[in-house]
């Protein structure tokens, strides 16, 4: 894989895509949440051709720009551009659009690791934020 490789995914909005939070239903369009963890699938893309079976890709950023609206029932295309690849790490920028129009673009950023080594990554990494705040 070289920088400026291309992935695609294509989502269909559904009304389970809509910004909603607890106290009900903010918009009937799709949400940048529901927007933001498609662009990470697009990048994931790219992780899944990489990645060996005993590895994994976990997230390490993400950005958005929501920029207009996708409505139910439109297909949003979800570009992903390799800008980096630097040992394990895998960094993308994306664009999703409904035709021309311009819905979002940003970066997304993941790491590939060995999935045995997961678990001791968590349990550290919760240890570390336990300790933190006891000594607060």
């Amino acid at each position: 894989m070289k920088t400026g490789d291309t992935r695609t995914y294509v989502k269909l909005v559904t009304a389970a895509d809509f910004a909603q939070f607890d106290d009900g239903l903010v918009h009937a369009v799709c949400s940048t949440f529901s927007l933001a963890q498609a662009a990470e699938w697009a990048g994931r893309l790219f992780v899944l051709d990489m990645k060996a079976e005993d590895e994994e890709g976990i997230g390490t950023f993400l950005s958005i720009n929501h920029k207009a609206p996708a409505f139910e029932g439109e297909q949003v295309v979800i570009t992903a551009s390799l800008v980096k690849q630097d040992g394990h790490e895998v960094v993308c920028s994306y664009v999703a659009r409904v035709g021309e129009r311009l819905v979002a673009d940003g970066e997304t950023g993941q790491k590939i690791l060995k999935k045995k080594n997961l678990p001791k990554f968590w349990h550290r990494t919760k240890y570390k934020w336990q300790s933190k705040r006891k000594t607060e």
